[in-house]
């Protein structure tokens, strides 16, 4: 079920109405309707892996207990390792077995050898690497004496398979999301009314502005061979907005959809685009995944504490394993050692922490220098996003060789005027609204009702005419 998609529509106000005639009173009734509601929608991708979902609870839950129950450290680590083992286990069979075998395939037959490695032939289960994730630092934060056990199973299951973020994020930590769980909640008029808002910034952003990018940026990396450089150059750029768009708008609709049950999730995109270095585009791009490997891989590594080599290696790691986590393809490791390599210079120097707060903050336009450190770093997000775009590592290199021959000084074979007025239109609201939570947070809150309104309805109006065929969420993939 897409959050783009008519049945989801349906779906969402049953489950809202549902929800609260329970009453603020009934929070354990909530919890099962949310728990249900959850497997439901899971299961309208492919009801097969419900089993895989549920055995990672049931592992998780289980463990969790185990470890709070034993007696001596030996024991409490034996459960502990057992889980990570085979979360990560079921997370590597289904997305890198097929990824590892083909290459070592590959690097025999570069010593003449000819060998038939045998291949899985299952799809990925949809949001594995999320509900992993979630689990993983749920057992993690017991075993560093963080929290305590959940003891209530569908409190715990709820935390794991909340339907606004199962399939695409964020990844939601457990002293986050369970205390809200676990808690009555009561309908909160403006809270639903914000969510409904930043719902309809989400949609605006999948179906107006990524969609419409993907229309353009898929034909021209799909047919690259045919386009010149000038052309290739703008389908990076439209995959970029495609890409931000996709799952920024998947991250709104999912905290919007939560904030109607009363439920606040973590933050996961803030204005990445209008970064000033590498390390400031990285505390706002994907915040939740950002956030969980810096505590849970690079401080335990040793952070930043050690000395030079220590901070470069520990970097290194992060940004490798992050471009691993999001496909089974040298194309993503790539971009990691791209963007590690983007970085560098700002941990060696220390100036990772320069740009704390929001570019041209209590200001209309950004100075010179600050437009130009933002032209810089989304020109250099752009070039590491071809290989993240691109089927294979010679499929980039090959649209990379044409970007840097003459023609990319030739007018580009593909001009989507209309989709360039919607970018300017879309960048002008993201600048004005740089400060909020999400662009249209306080958009004309302070006009007429009659204006006010007016935009929402253009947008909704927008929405509806650019809606076409339900394209699914990048990061589904991952």
């Amino acid at each position: 079920m897409l959050f783009n998609s008519f049945s989801f529509a349906v779906f969402l106000p049953v489950i809202f109405t549902l929800y609260w005639l329970l009453g603020k009173e009934r929070l354990k009734a909530q919890n099962i309707l949310l728990l249900g509601a959850s497997y439901f929608f899971y299961a309208c991708w492919d009801w097969r892996f419900m089993f895989l979902l549920i055995f990672s609870t049931l592992l998780d839950y289980f463990t969790g207990l185990k470890m709070t129950e034993s007696k001596t450290k030996n024991t409490r680590k034996f459960w502990f390792w057992l889980s990570v083992s085979i979360n990560l286990g079921f997370l590597g069979l289904f997305k890198y077995y097929n990824f590892f075998a083909d290459s070592f395939a590959q690097a025999i037959a570069n010593f003449g050898l000819q060998v038939n490695p045998w291949t899985l032939k299952v799809i990925l289960p949809v949001g594995i690497s999320f509900y992993t994730f979630h689990g993983l630092s749920y057992v993690i934060d017991i075993y560093k004496d963080r929290i305590k056990a959940e003891k209530n199973f569908i409190d715990y299951s709820l935390f794991v398979s909340f339907f606004p973020l199962l399939v695409a994020g964020p990844i939601e930590r457990a002293t986050h999301l369970l205390p809200q769980i676990k808690k009555e909640r009561s309908f909160d008029y403006s809270k639903a009314i914000d969510g409904l808002r930043q719902i309809l910034w989400g949609l605006f952003k999948k179906i107006v502005i990524a969609d419409q990018c993907a229309n353009y940026a898929n034909t021209i990396f799909n047919h690259s061979a045919g386009y010149s450089g000038s052309t290739l150059l703008l389908g990076a750029i439209l995959f970029a907005f495609q890409i931000y768009g996709d799952f920024s708008g998947y991250s709104d609709i999912a905290l919007g959809t939560a904030r109607l049950f009363g439920v606040e999730l973590l933050r996961n995109f803030a204005f990445p685009y209008f970064s000033r270095d590498i390390a400031e585009f990285w505390r706002r791009w994907h915040i939740s995944l950002s956030t969980w490997f810096r505590d849970y891989l690079y401080i335990p590594l040793g952070g930043s504490k050690g000395g030079t080599w220590i901070k470069v290696r520990n970097t290194f790691i992060i940004f490798l394993v992050s471009g691993f986590w999001h496909g089974a393809n040298w194309t993503f490791i790539i971009w990691g050692l791209l963007n590690a390599l983007y970085i560098m210079p700002s941990i060696v120097f220390r100036t990772n922490r320069t740009h704390l707060d929001t570019v041209a903050a209590g200001r209309s336009l950004p100075t010179f220098t600050e437009f130009a450190a933002m032209i810089l770093t989304f020109g250099l997000t752009v070039f590491a996003w071809i290989f993240f775009r691109a089927n294979s590592v010679q499929h980039a290199f090959q649209i990379l060789s044409t970007i840097g021959s003459g023609s990319l000084f030739t007018l580009p074979q593909i001009m989507p005027l209309k989709l360039f007025l919607l970018l300017a239109l879309f960048i002008l609201i993201e600048w004005n609204g740089r400060m909020e939570q999400y662009a249209i947070a306080k958009l004309a809150i302070s006009w007429p009702k009659p204006i006010r309104w007016g935009i929402y309805y253009s947008m909704v109006l927008l929405i509806f005419f650019f809606a076409g065929a339900e394209q699914q969420f990048i990061y589904f993939q991952f």
